[in-house]
């Protein structure tokens, strides 16, 4: 079971990595507005984090077995995903993925929540 968390943690940060890049090089290029970076950072961060909600809330109803768990699973922990029943593994898959696509939305929606109330204040300050 930690193997399966380690490797949904693996998968999904490297997708969070992916759209942490474009999110900061979009940021990066807003700069000359501090403001309008904080809250373009702030809004695409919040769409991210609906994002990681809708794909846990969908997740007990895919089949993962054509997901990339799956494929690290096979690579990684061969024994154990072909010891495990198809019923048993979808499940096992799903609670943990879930779980972790939860608990990594949490810290992204507080950053889109700081983002939005720094750019409120720099909004505010300007004035």
């Amino acid at each position: 079971m930690d193997l399966m968390r380690t490797l949904a943690d693996h998968s999904i940060r490297r997708a969070l990595s992916f759209a942490g890049l474009g999110v900061v090089t979009l940021m990066l290029a807003l700069s000359f507005d501090l403001a309008l970076a904080f809250r373009t950072g702030g809004n695409l961060l919040g769409l991210i984090c609906l994002g990681l909600l809708w794909l846990a809330w969908r997740t007990p109803s895919r089949n993962l077995r054509r997901s990339e768990l799956w494929s690290l699973l096979l690579v990684h922990a061969t024994a154990l995903a072909r010891s495990l029943p198809a019923e048993q593994a979808q499940r096992m898959m799903a609670e943990t993925l879930r779980q972790r696509l939860v608990w990594h939305a949490e810290p992204i929606g507080a950053l889109a929540l700081f983002l939005w109330v720094l750019a409120m204040i720099l909004t505010l300050a300007g004035r």
